[in-house]
């Protein structure tokens, strides 16, 4: 009996050992509407896909990307209403990717434009409740060729984009500029809105330049 307890607790500190010896991985969340989600691309290439090729095995990138969302929360869709924004606070994330503003360009939305502003305050703020250390990026959208589903470049470039600048600055959050990324390439964005898969490898290394410019792939 002494020899079976002994083993037992031989095992249990064991167990203990090893689990206090696993390196913690870095927690991405990947927030965002249909780029997130990566629609446009085959299974497996979406940019959060991709991004947790690049950043390797100490991180652990999840996709909380949902199609049609809007950062507005009086959209047609707004984020904050989809079961992914539940689950992204859920995470507690070490780092947030969100990448949100492109529907909000559809005119039965951007109407509501004084409301994008408060509607990305009320995200942050949402995300820093549920991890105060969380460190947040804010994503600058791609461009559309020029425009497709109500979706306008001209919104994009001259309203969203200025909006989200100013939420990043008075917030005090990275800003990643995929507007420039894709920027001159039509031929990555096939039905003038979603990237192709070589497109989502462009956000991809973009946003692991921001997020940890150090990290190298598996």
């Amino acid at each position: 009996m002494k020899s079976f307890s002994s083993l037992l607790l031989f095992a249990l500190a064991a167990t203990v050992a090893d689990a206090q010896s696993a390196p913690v991985k870095t927690k991405v969340a990947c927030v965002g509407d249909s780029i997130t989600q990566g629609v446009g691309a085959p299974g497996g290439k979406s940019y959060p896909d991709q991004l947790a090729g690049l950043l390797g095995e100490s991180f652990e990138v999840r996709n909380f990307g949902n199609s049609g969302s809007t950062l507005l929360r009086t959209g047609d869709k707004p984020y904050e209403q989809q079961s992914q924004y539940k689950a992204m606070l859920e995470m507690k994330a070490d780092v947030y990717v969100i990448k949100l503003g492109t529907n909000d360009t559809k005119p039965h939305n951007w109407v509501k434009r004084g409301e994008f502003k408060p509607s990305g305050f009320a995200l942050v703020d949402a995300i820093r409740g549920a991890n105060p250390a969380a460190k947040i990026f804010l994503c600058l959208p791609v461009p559309a060729f020029p425009e497709n589903f109500g979706i306008t470049d001209e919104v994009i470039r001259t309203g969203v984009i200025p909006q989200l600048k100013e939420i990043a600055a008075e917030k005090k959050l990275g800003v990643i500029d995929l507007y420039t990324v894709l920027q001159g390439h039509p031929e990555m964005v096939p039905d003038k809105v979603h990237p192709n898969a070589a497109g989502y490898t462009l956000i991809s290394e973009a946003v692991r330049r921001a997020i940890a410019p150090g990290a190298g792939g598996k």
